[in-house]
């Protein structure tokens, strides 16, 4: 019999790909963390609108091929240490792989018990808190959401090497008792709805370091690293603008936005990834100074 406990994947989980080498094809592990953190946003937004999710990759590890992915949420612009979020959208996400895969071969049956609920088909058990299972039933009623679940189920499917697809409370241990194969993988949801859009626009609150500044309120752009990488956005928050002309706050190297960034997205039709075009600031909603060590390029 195999089991699954969704309670030990709350502190973050290892995607499992089982191939017979210890390797993956690129677009297949990008497409699948793509659609994994498009999802865990989706349901974040479901269960409590004031929390932004940020899944992060912690390592890549051999064993058949594993990423260990984890999750921060953001409040108000800000990180916050929310364990109990966090550890609830974890909960939904891989709830839902499992429960919802093994589904589409043959019905499951539920038993909801007042603290789990314990979800079976033929020897295969997942045990399931009941405080996650009801969000799961609420998130789950999102096409978007089920759309981004079953983009990242597919995403194993661009590597003809990838037998079967699960989820491990850590990428060190033995793999998951319960494996997908892969031709569950390939069975799509039947509500599913595909959206075909070329271009989105993704929001989301974002820590940004100040390298070049505009003085007056225009388009043009600033210079940020953001993420680790170089970006130009122009900042579109005229709040910002009122504060900065009355002299509330002065500008240094280093210093660091807190703010909403609006990121401007097209699909590659290869790979199905979405790869970012440009850049806007749409709220400011913090400024953070940091020691006055050199002159800030201004414009």
């Amino acid at each position: 019999m195999a089991e699954i406990r969704i309670a030990e994947l709350s502190t973050g989980f290892s995607l499992y790909f089982e191939t017979p080498e210890e390797r993956i094809n690129a677009y297949a592990l990008a497409s699948a963390l793509v659609a994994l953190a498009d999802a865990a946003k989706i349901a974040a937004r479901r269960l409590d609108a004031t929390i932004d999710i940020e899944i992060v990759v912690e390592a890549l590890n051999s064993g058949s091929f594993r990423a260990r992915v984890t999750a921060i949420a953001r409040e108000g612009g800000m990180f916050v240490k929310n364990q109990l979020v966090t550890g609830l959208i974890l909960g939904v996400l891989s709830s839902y792989v499992y429960d919802h895969t093994l589904n589409k071969k043959e019905p499951t049956q539920v038993i909801v018990n007042t603290d789990e609920v314990i979800i079976t088909q033929g020897n295969d058990r997942i045990i399931v808190p009941r405080n996650v299972h009801d969000a799961t039933q609420v998130v789950a009623t999102d096409p978007a959401f089920v759309q981004s679940v079953d983009r990242m189920l597919k995403s194993a499917l661009i590597d003809s090497r990838v037998t079967g697809f699960g989820i491990s409370p850590n990428s060190t241990g033995p793999p998951p008792e319960l494996i997908l194969p892969r031709d569950l993988l390939a069975i799509p949801e039947e509500s599913i709805e595909i959206d075909e859009r070329k271009n989105r626009i993704v929001e989301e609150d974002s820590d940004l370091y100040i390298v070049k500044a505009i003085m007056e309120e225009s388009n043009r752009m600033w210079g940020f690293r953001w993420r680790g990488v170089s970006i130009s956005a122009p900042i579109k928050d005229p709040n910002f603008y009122k504060d900065f002309a009355s002299h509330s706050f002065t500008i240094a190297p280093g210093d660091e936005f807190q703010a909403k960034l609006a990121i401007h997205q097209t699909k590659d039709d290869v790979s199905g990834v979405y790869k970012n075009t440009k850049y806007e600031v749409l709220t400011v909603y913090r400024h953070i100074s940091k020691p006055r060590t050199g002159r800030l390029p201004l414009n």
